[in-house]
């Protein structure tokens, strides 16, 4: 039956289209003092209420993916349209890197002694309930056991290949 089915699209084609979906900026954290890793990432959404979990998509390669098959959480910080440059410092716009990272931001610890951007519109602290590999990356599976709420800021998105400040219509 698969053999029907026309080929994939380029790698290209398929960065080019995933670039018109707008994506709710996120860093992915994880671990405790100088085991602490993260990484910028718009590959998150929620599943389910029952239980409530969310699933993020993390790759392969990344010293956080690791992290987070070994500690079993994680943590997700929703970043304010003011949290560009910190956005940048994860994805490794400034050289930073493991703990280093951690250096930017003001953090606090989740449930679970995940880290807790304080600035965040809101923080979600997850135990890892699956994970499946599909090509470069893993999806988790979080079920969430904490959140902390700070939604006095506008959302920060990332679209078209740039930023974007999502202010909240009337």
């Amino acid at each position: 039956m698969t053999d029907d089915l026309p080929d994939a699209i380029s790698k290209q084609e398929f960065r080019s289209t995933m670039g018109l979906f707008a994506g709710a900026v996120t860093l992915i954290t994880t671990g405790t003092g100088a085991g602490r890793r993260g990484l910028t990432a718009t590959a998150v959404c929620a599943l389910t209420d029952t239980p409530p979990s969310l699933l993020v998509c993390v790759n392969l390669s990344s010293a956080t993916h690791q992290a987070m098959v070994e500690n079993g959480r994680f943590s997700v910080q929703l970043l304010s349209d003011q949290d560009e440059d910190l956005a940048l410092h994860f994805a490794g716009a400034t050289g930073a890197e493991g703990a280093d990272k951690f250096s930017a931001g003001d953090w606090g610890e989740c449930r679970g002694a995940q880290p807790r951007l304080k600035s965040a519109l809101a923080s979600v602290s997850c135990v890892v309930d699956g994970q499946n590999t599909v090509g470069s990356h893993s999806v988790f599976i979080g079920r969430i056991v904490e959140v902390c709420l700070s939604p006095d800021r506008e959302s920060l998105v990332y679209a078209r290949s740039r930023f974007h400040g999502l202010r909240a219509g009337r």
